[in-house]
């Protein structure tokens, strides 16, 4: 069963999405909150394994609260819930820890397969996500600074650091199984051990980090 916390300030926007998880027969919505003050003091005291949290709320926006959450190490993975598509809040709340994005407007059927993909841990939902990211490092490729040294970089053998350039390009497992000519369970075994030696929860994490560590730049991809 997954466990599932809904944040939004409003409320039929959860009653809404509650419904539609709630029909699930492995999801289950075990709590709500109305802002991120309201979240963390929930996740206090009780637990679960999907955050499903709106970006702008009164008191404590979605990107600080995920950023709090995010820094447990055992804490539920974080997916952000959205009008705006990837504008600068939901990049910021990527970069805190989150594990993708969803517009609030998705289908049902989407929302649903979004909340078992972060649940699994893996991350952005879907290569186009990740193609939307990427456009966004594009139009702002100033706004992350000067390149970051990273040491987990340096461990990377030279396969993982393919692996990590591909990720970067938006490509899926499959995707980069095929450009690197081997098997997607390959592919997914690599991918678990750049996310090791880099120390990032996820994908989208990682794509994050090859951008500001300069080994990926937008004009690159």
């Amino acid at each position: 069963m997954i466990r599932i916390l809904l944040v939004d300030d409003q409320e039929l926007v959860r009653t809404g999405f509650a419904m539609i998880l709630g029909s699930e027969a492995d999801l289950e919505v075990v709590g709500q909150a109305g802002d991120g003050i309201e979240a963390l003091e929930w996740l206090a005291n009780n637990e679960c394994d999907v955050v499903l949290m709106d970006v702008r709320m009164p008191r404590m926006d979605g990107v600080e609260a995920t950023s709090k959450i995010t820094a447990k190490p055992d804490g539920p993975k974080v997916m952000i819930l959205t009008t705006f598509n990837l504008d600068e809040y939901v990049l910021t709340a990527l970069r805190n820890g989150a594990s993708g994005f969803l517009l609030k407007d998705t289908p049902a059927a989407e929302l649903v397969d979004a909340v078992h993909v972060i649940a699994a841990g893996d991350a952005l939902l879907a290569p186009s996500a990740t193609t939307t990211l990427i456009a966004n490092f594009r139009a702002q490729s100033g706004s992350f600074g000067a390149p970051t040294e990273l040491p987990g970089l340096q461990e990377l053998t030279e396969r993982e650091h393919e692996v990590l350039v591909e990720l970067a390009r938006g490509c899926s497992n499959a995707e980069i199984g095929e450009a690197l000519f081997v098997s997607e369970a390959t592919v997914k075994t690599h991918v678990g051990r750049v996310l090791a030696k880099l120390g990032v929860r996820d994908r989208v994490q990682a794509v994050v980090l090859a951008y500001e560590s300069g080994l990926v730049t937008p004009g690159t991809t």
